[in-house]
């Protein structure tokens, strides 16, 4: 049996190397069935699983255990119940193109198709998104060389060794023969995702025309971004009078869902969400708004008690008294009739806005929160909107005012960059040393395209007192602008699960650092990983911050000064 090789996906994430499909499949089975202590999530890809767990020590204990399992294929690698028939009419505009590709003809890949069992190997991509293997691999295709911008739900694809259905309308690089009617992700089924790891399918060919409409985009748009109207009389609600640039629904996320596509979400900066909630008497887990860039103006329906937190926001009352300033960090009244107004931040990006009760509206897999990558939740808040607060639990008292968990460093009128802890990520080891080490040496900017998913970085300035910038002798720091990252590999990584806090690294070789909506898998090596108590600093980096990234111990979560030896290589691979 040869042990996995097990790589460190920052201090509470393991990435699992495997030989084969079948080991991947054997592995995140048994994971599955035996979870082990403190496990979140557990993520199966092309040739990693993906490992996440709550805490570090958890995942140091994972570690271990997860070196002694036995990863040859074996019960778990089996198609599980009655296949799923997936009724297919294939007229794919890709169908002669295969038929070139594999020396058969569009008649012949048809067979092909539906004269095998397929299995649904891992998810990903997008919700209800799975990747297929069949029994043989006559159908093996590379990817289109140039991707459409637009994929329309329902089609059915072949690339690589793999086939697929698009669960609604995205772009795509896969190979088209044809189109189905099923619903690979329908949130008014029990079990919204059709096809999960382990689901057998059968493609039926058929002759009638079937067209399935994502419904995200049309009249009968998906219940999970409706956000039902207080009846009158039905008790105190908040009524959006401006939403400002975004302002979103917020909890602490749906952690669990990976294996179907769907990312944990929740507030982007989760100390402040659960400050708010803590200062009005709520739990850490109810639902808040963020909202970013000020802008926000909201009106209170009955008598409500509020608290604004993250980002420092100048923010003023009025009504029928006279208007008056609402603290920051601190529990306020807000008087019926009354509207709250949030201006531009002073320092920060993120301002979380609590109401005593919670913001009641229909959970969707068991989370309040807007995902906007999966177009999951609650839809964007906009004016008129009328949101329902929830009763109050009488055991939770409402708090005491308490200090601004902004850190120093994101305040105004400072000038050193702010500081984030990373460890090593799982693929550092494609990158030269000289990339390696600039990760850390020279500074980064956030830029203007940095959202909820990531935050996309450009390139900064860098400290260079060197001997060879310096005629030989240590100087008097210059400033320099830092190089893109450059890979040691050109080889393509197969899509792999992915972190919040990863920082992958596209061509451009300009890291993005994911946040709370980032997607499931990645086909980007990931270079490094912020670590999870510094993901709430990273949420409040307004565009033009200045970013400095510092390698730390797993476990301490102290420095690594080692000056012959690059710190990234320390603990990422296990081998």
């Amino acid at each position: 049996m040869t042990p996995p090789e097990i790589r460190w996906a920052g201090p509470r994430a393991l990435l699992i190397q495997l030989e084969s499909l079948e080991s991947v499949l054997t592995v995140h089975a048994h994971l599955q069935q035996h979870p082990l202590s403190g496990q979140v999530d557990v993520l199966a890809a092309a040739r990693t699983v993906l490992a996440v767990f709550d805490s570090g020590t958890n995942a140091r204990a994972a570690r271990a255990a997860v070196a002694g399992l036995d990863t040859a294929p074996g019960q778990g690698t089996a198609a599980a119940g009655d296949p799923v028939r997936i009724d297919v009419v294939y007229d794919g505009d890709d169908l002669a193109e295969v038929g070139r590709l594999t020396g058969l003809d569009p008649d012949g890949v048809i067979a092909a198709h539906t004269g095998q069992l397929w299995t649904a190997a891992f998810g990903g991509f997008a919700p209800g998104f799975a990747y297929l293997v069949g029994e043989n691999e006559s159908l093996t295709v590379p990817r289109r060389t140039t991707p459409r911008t637009a994929v329309p739900a329902g089609a059915v694809a072949l690339a690589g060794n793999f086939s697929a259905v698009y669960p609604r309308r995205s772009p795509g690089g896969w190979q088209l023969i044809g189109r189905t009617a099923s619903r690979l992700w329908d949130l008014d089924r029990d079990q919204p995702a059709l096809l999960r790891p382990g689901t057998a399918v059968q493609y039926v060919a058929v002759r009638e025309s079937v067209t399935v409409g994502d419904r995200a985009e049309g009249p009968d748009a998906e219940a999970s971004g409706r956000i039902p109207h207080p009846s009158a009389g039905q008790g105190h609600a908040l009524e959006i009078l401006a939403p400002g640039p975004q302002s979103l629904i917020q909890d602490l996320g749906r952690p669990g869902l990976g294996d179907v596509g769907v990312s944990k979400a929740g507030a982007a900066d989760t100390a402040s969400a659960r400050q708010a909630n803590r200062l009005v008497g709520n739990a850490p887990g109810d639902a808040v708004i963020e909202t970013i860039l000020g802008g926000l103006t909201v009106k209170a329906r009955g008598e409500l008690t509020v608290a604004l937190t993250g980002a420092l926001t100048p923010a003023g009352i009025s009504g029928d008294a006279a208007a008056r300033p609402a603290p920051m960090c601190s529990p306020f009244a807000l008087h019926d009739g009354e509207t709250l107004h949030l201006d531009l931040p002073d320092a920060g990006l993120r301002t979380y806005l609590a109401i005593r009760g919670g913001i009641d509206v229909p959970e969707v897999l068991g989370s309040r929160s807007t995902d906007v990558m999966s177009g999951i939740g609650p839809a964007p808040l906009a004016a008129g909107t009328v949101l329902p607060i929830g009763a109050i639990d009488q055991g939770r008292t409402v708090g005491a005012a308490e200090p601004s968990t902004l850190p120093d460093a994101v305040r105004s009128g400072r000038q050193e960059p702010v500081v984030l802890r990373i460890t090593g990520g799982p693929r550092h080891d494609w990158f030269t040393d000289e990339s390696c080490r600039a990760l850390t040496d020279q500074g980064w900017t956030v830029t203007a395209e940095s959202n909820r998913i990531g935050v996309r970085l450009a390139l900064g300035d860098r400290d260079d007192a060197s001997p060879e910038t310096t005629g030989g002798t240590a100087g008097t720091p210059t400033k320099t602008t830092g190089k893109p990252l450059e890979r040691l590999t050109p080889d393509e990584l197969p899509s792999e699960g992915v972190v919040a806090g990863s920082l992958q690294v596209p061509p451009s070789g300009l890291p993005v650092l994911f946040l709370a909506d980032h997607p499931v898998t990645g086909g980007y090596p990931v270079i490094g990983v912020v670590v999870p108590e510094d993901l709430s600093v990273a949420a409040q980096l307004a565009p033009g911050t200045r970013l400095q990234f510092r390698t730390v111990d797993p476990e301490s979560l102290q420095p690594i000064a080692r000056p012959h030896q690059h710190p990234l290589a320390t603990r990422s691979s296990g081998k």
